[in-house]
């Protein structure tokens, strides 16, 4: 699959380099969580910089790409959840201003969250790393082709939107590496076969935010 066409695009065995490094800073996290927004986890900034995993979205965002939200995703027995089709729409932002265009606000496990204009997030790109393989019994997440080419998409309009331009299942072997547009449609099942699915999800962004607004980076 092509990123510019598609909005995903599969790098097997890219983070293979890495496995040590991440498994590390796995290892100190509550296990059997759903969702684990992260920030300040010792080694997280040295694995997710420019000299490691950065270097892949710098090589498609511009090299100002850094990484502005980190969450670690599981899937298990204990936490076998589903979540259905969206877009991710919100980034997290060290505090709370009244800027033109941002908003609605939430708080997401203490952490300030807020809805951007539209354009920030089409300029973003999403990683999802996978220490563990995803098969299509362990709930790989499924996106819809080519969703990101049409801007903000209203709960009203997603069928029609999957009906438009289908669905694919992202499966993984452990070490790879999916890069998506921020804003393409997708959802996740339960799975079949629960078993542990961890995932590190990373967005970056090369673009600054208007002040006072900063971002809560990792």
């Amino acid at each position: 699959m092509n990123l510019h066409e598609h909005g995903a695009a599969h790098l097997p065995g890219a983070a293979a380099p890495f496995l040590d490094a991440l498994e590390a800073v796995a290892a100190g996290l509550p296990a059997d969580q759903a969702g684990i927004r992260l920030h300040g986890v010792p080694g997280l900034a040295e694995l997710l910089g420019p000299g490691a995993l950065g270097a892949i979205a710098a090589g498609r965002i511009g090299a100002a790409a850094r990484p502005v939200r980190a969450i670690l995703f599981d899937k298990s027995a204990a936490a076998n959840w589903a979540l259905g089709w969206h877009q991710d729409r919100t980034i997290a932002v060290r505090a709370r201003a009244a800027v033109s265009g941002f908003g609605p606000w939430s708080r997401k496990q203490g952490m300030q969250h807020v809805e951007p204009p539209f354009a920030l997030i089409e300029a973003m790109l999403t990683i999802r790393i996978h220490p563990d393989a995803v098969d299509g019994g362990n709930a790989p997440l499924l996106i819809a082709p080519g969703s990101h080419r049409l801007g903000r998409i209203a709960e009203a309009d997603i069928d029609a939107v999957l009906a438009r331009c289908g669905t694919r299942a992202c499966l993984a072997a452990r070490g790879d590496v999916w890069l998506y547009a921020t804003p393409i449609l997708h959802a996740s099942a339960s799975a079949a076969l629960p078993g542990h699915r961890r995932v590190l999800q990373v967005d970056y962004s090369a673009q600054v935010l208007p002040l006072p607004l900063e971002w809560l980076g990792i």
